[in-house]
């Protein structure tokens, strides 16, 4: 499928250490959302991906971002405190956010099953919404939100952040520093050493076969409000008026995708192509297909504190050069040379970025993109994050 596969890359490299791994998760999928790793009406399902156990949960299901939403948060909480009584007794419970109801429930199997408890947080919340503008830093669920985000670091063994100045938030919010680890988004940099067949018959394969002559910016992700994706659509409307050879290709789906096509269209930008989202096994073969990748990362106080995104690594990954729009503290895509990083918000400098890099020689275009993937391979490559957490659970 579509999306992260954080939890599974790492329980591969847990299996490997002689642990017995079981994902509890919902079988609503958060970006389609639609019932996809289950019936709508069935309870529970299991399935074994590579001998990691998934169990996956029927849940309420959400259109978007209102009580629907957090009626799947509830349902989700209640039905794995229910269904992990059919498994063995744990010896360790990872409580993994961004909801936290998951966490919680995670923390109340552990104190259940006396179990050691481990808080990973995949993002700060509800600092995120706090800078987001979505709750008032004053508010009442800005409020509950902190005491529990309080009430889970003191009752957490460790706490595992993926951002790395999110040790820092935790040290000043008095959260014990010796708790706090790092263990950051990686990429199983296998799946880019033997990439799956390119498949002709999907959407994406066909515009890249379509456009296979013109400079090809591909972006893969979701289409959310936290991707920011009407600049990259501004950007190429500036483009289409200078550079008829840059071609747009955006794949993947999300709730912005309708007013993205839309704005696409007012704009008139006939360089843009938009596609269905692309299995996980084939994104490594569809991304080598690029000349240029892409990326926009909305401005928010909270990347102050870093972002640890897998659209990022899977870039690096790929051995082709990245433009990232962004402000963040921690700039992977300049720290690896794999391309230029401009300001966010700003349509004219993506497309002033992207031009530059258009305007660069196939093998300076090339060394870029090696640049990023040694850099994966050294400090995001699955292998090790694997162990960094098999020795924070040993």
């Amino acid at each position: 499928m579509a999306g992260g596969t954080r939890h599974f890359d790492l329980g591969k490299e847990l299996l490997k250490r002689g642990y017995q791994v079981v994902i509890f998760a919902s079988g609503f999928e958060y970006v389609s959302r639609k019932y996809t790793k289950i019936g709508s009406k069935e309870m529970l399902r299991t399935e074994e991906l590579a001998g990691v156990q998934f169990v996956w949960l029927n849940t309420f299901p959400h259109h978007k971002n209102d009580w629907r939403r957090v009626a799947g948060m509830v349902s989700y909480a209640f039905r794995v405190l229910k269904a992990a009584s059919s498994f063995n007794k744990p010896d360790v419970v990872i409580g993994s956010n961004v909801h936290p109801l998951a966490v919680l429930a995670g923390w109340w199997l552990a104190r259940k099953y006396q179990a050691r408890f481990i808080f990973e947080v995949r993002d700060l919340w509800p600092q995120t919404l706090v800078d987001m503008g979505a709750i008032k830093e004053t508010g009442l669920p800005a409020r509950l939100l902190y005491a529990w985000e309080k009430f889970m670091c003191l009752k957490a063994e460790k706490v595992i952040v993926l951002m790395p100045g999110a040790r820092q938030y935790y040290e000043n919010r008095g959260v014990d520093p010796g708790k706090i680890c790092w263990i950051p988004n990686g990429v199983d940099v296998e799946r880019y050493r033997d990439t799956t067949p390119f498949d002709p018959s999907i959407g994406a394969a066909q515009a890249i076969e379509r456009h296979q002559e013109k400079f090809k910016v591909i972006y893969a992700g979701a289409h959310g409000q936290a991707n920011g994706l009407e600049v990259a659509i501004e950007a190429a409307a500036l483009i289409s008026k200078k550079e008829a050879a840059v071609h747009f290709i955006f794949i993947g789906d999300g709730p912005e995708k309708q007013a993205l096509r839309e704005k696409a269209a007012h704009l008139g930008c006939a360089n843009v192509t938009f596609c269905d989202p692309v299995p996980k096994a084939g994104v490594p073969a569809v991304l080598k297909q690029a000349d240029l990748l892409i990326l926009c990362i909305r401005p928010m106080e909270v990347y102050k504190y870093g972002v640890s995104l897998n659209k990022v690594n899977d870039y690096l990954a790929s051995g082709r050069p990245v433009v990232m729009a962004a402000a963040v503290s921690n700039d992977a895509v300049a720290e690896a040379q794999a391309g230029l990083t401009v300001l966010p918000g700003d349509a004219q400098a993506l497309a002033d970025g992207i031009l530059q890099l258009f305007k660069m020689r196939p093998e300076e275009l090339d060394q870029l993109g090696a640049n990023g993937r040694a850099f994966v391979e050294k400090y995001y490559d699955t292998k090790h994050l694997g162990e960094t957490l098999a020795k924070i659970l040993s």
